[in-house]
């Protein structure tokens, strides 16, 4: 205040001083005025300019009483007219002056807070998250008291923003966030990460218990339909969770697995995982296995088994199915569960299955050559298959390699379908056009309808191993694979049995009615020269097994 105060005396000084200066200059041109009047009255009254004339003409002439007054009269009205001037221009300058100061702190504080304030919802963002999550840890620490990190990602939300648009999509957020917001308390943060991407933060978790509860109150408040634009929208959420000090005692770490566990939650039936030991692949060593297999597909380093596929019914070897390895040069022998979930999330699943096609259409050809009839089935993955670009692909490939296309087979999941089915099935049709085979892999497992199974151009489905394993054991699963043969055979497809290992399965299995069956009972997975060594020991067993059959039945006729 006191700093204002010697401001505004300041501004006065210098205005006064400016007015009083303009004052003095007018007081001066009025004695100057006086003089020049007082001398021309002189002349004129009396004819000349001498000392007793101007006195006499100051006595006589009353005009120059009034003009001798003005200078003063002018001297007060300017040091009176100067000082308001001054004060009101100041007091002016001050008032902008405040003005600005606070239009500058606004903007200060604006800027600070949409540096740490998501725009559309107004929530803290992954910043101040980071801060509040490494003040929380800090407290954690020193009570010796465990924090929780929850992280949501909402399903299909990019299906909704493509669809709606980005207004009814920041809606949807919106919405979303007034439903969270009720469910943590004053204490806890919840944050927007980024797009369709939230994430709670509890400072004081008691035990697991309390995680759970938290859970089922996130998943409660999204029974309830969202409505935008007069449509009712199903919407729900999954959901990671990773706890201090148990999962983590770093920021980067508590996020990193709480992603991992997100990750998992996607995969879930329960839409949400608490973090464990056995769900991290997301380590540096990791990150640098997926650039050693950039490298591998480059350098042509990976290497395919082929496990024959048996028609059961006459125990012949119609056709195998095109499996990669990876015999590391560090880390050895890796199955593609090790390597091919890590790949389809880092965009290098395209160029495996490119690499895939290849060498099995090429190893096709060479089989075709030696007059070795055997069907080619190569798996691939939802993310390849919805690509655009894949007929064209396969076609071409298909133009380079001389082997017939009825002797390729696609496999795809059921869930490859649900993602895109117009698209999935404008895909499937260009290639059986071609004369491709489709084969339908893993299922049972999947959540698609029957309606997408009767329009879709398959020639085959393959019952998944989890059923086919136990089905001796379990009455379920043996009333779900002869329901599946059942359902293949009236929709006039092959029905395709994987993860035969034993004798009694494959009876069984044969007894149902059962086309074609794998599993290691027949055959593990070989390399193409264990698979060409294994052929012929396989095909003269089974020639002198029908031999064995055809002399018994002579011998009964005989008889």
């Amino acid at each position: 205040m006191d700093r204002l105060s010697q401001a505004l005396d300041k501004n006065v000084k210098i205005m006064k001083s400016r007015v009083s200066n303009h004052a003095i200059l007018g007081v001066i041109i009025a004695f100057v005025a006086i003089i020049m009047a007082t001398l021309l009255s002189s002349y004129f009254q009396y004819g000349e300019i001498t000392f007793i004339t101007i006195l006499e003409s100051q006595k006589n002439n009353v005009t120059l009483w009034f003009m001798d007054a003005m200078p003063f009269v002018f001297a007060f009205w300017g040091q009176y007219t100067s000082s308001i001037m001054a004060y009101e221009a100041s007091t002016m300058i001050i008032d902008q002056t405040a003005d600005l100061r606070d239009l500058t702190v606004a903007l200060e504080y604006k800027a600070a807070h949409d540096a740490t304030h998501d725009t559309v919802t107004d929530l803290p963002n992954r910043i101040l998250l980071l801060d509040r999550l490494e003040q929380a840890i800090q407290a954690a620490r020193r009570q010796k008291s465990v924090l929780g990190l929850f992280i949501l990602d909402i399903d299909n939300f990019k299906e909704i923003k493509d669809t709606l648009g980005h207004f009814s999509s920041d809606r949807l957020l919106k919405q979303i966030v007034t439903r969270l917001q009720g469910v943590v308390r004053k204490s806890d943060t919840l944050a927007r990460m980024g797009g369709d991407e939230f994430a709670i933060l509890l400072p004081m978790v008691k035990n697991k218990e309390d995680i759970i509860r938290v859970i089922e109150k996130i998943q409660n408040t999204f029974i309830e339909p969202f409505s935008i634009e007069d449509l009712g929208l199903e919407v729900q959420a999954c959901i990671g969770i990773a706890m201090f000090p148990q999962h983590g005692k770093e920021v980067d770490t508590i996020i990193q697995r709480a992603n991992v566990a997100l990750c998992a939650a996607k995969q879930d039936i329960k839409k949400y995982t608490i973090y464990s030991n056995s769900l991290d692949k997301h380590n540096p060593h990791r990150l640098t296995m997926m650039g050693e297999l950039r490298q591998a597909i480059e350098n042509d380093e990976l290497i395919l088994h082929y496990q024959p596929k048996i028609n059961i019914q006459t125990r012949s070897i119609i056709g195998v199915e095109a499996l990669v390895r990876w015999q590391h040069p560090e880390h050895g022998f890796m199955p593609p569960d090790e390597f091919i979930p890590m790949a389809e999330r880092t965009g290098l699943i395209k160029p495996l299955s490119i690499w895939v096609l290849n060498h099995a259409l090429s190893q096709g050809e060479k089989w075709h050559k030696q007059n070795l009839k055997l069907s080619i089935a190569i798996n691939l993955s939802p993310t390849t298959f919805l690509d655009t670009e894949l007929p064209n692909l396969i076609i071409g490939m298909l133009s380079l390699y001389d082997i017939p296309p009825d002797f390729v087979t696609l496999e795809i999941t059921e869930g490859s379908m649900i993602k895109d089915p117009d698209l999935a099935m404008e895909i499937l049709e260009r290639l059986t056009r071609k004369g491709i085979k489709i084969s339908i892999d893993d299922f049972g497992t999947g959540y698609s309808s029957l309606v997408y199974l009767k329009k879709m151009p398959a020639s085959e489905v393959k019952i998944d191993k989890s059923f086919v394993t136990d089905m001796l054991k379990n009455e379920n699963d043996a009333v779900i694979v002869k329901s599946i043969i059942d359902l293949g055979h009236n929709l006039g497809l092959k029905v395709v049995a994987e993860g035969v290992e034993d004798k009694a399965t494959a009876d069984y299995l044969k007894t149902l009615g059962c086309d074609l069956i794998q599993g290691y009972y027949f055959s593990k997975p070989l390399s193409n020269d264990d698979f060409l060594n294994w052929l012929p020991k396989k095909q003269e067993k089974e020639l002198l097994r029908s031999s064995k059959i055809s002399t018994g039945s002579r011998l009964i006729g005989q008889n």
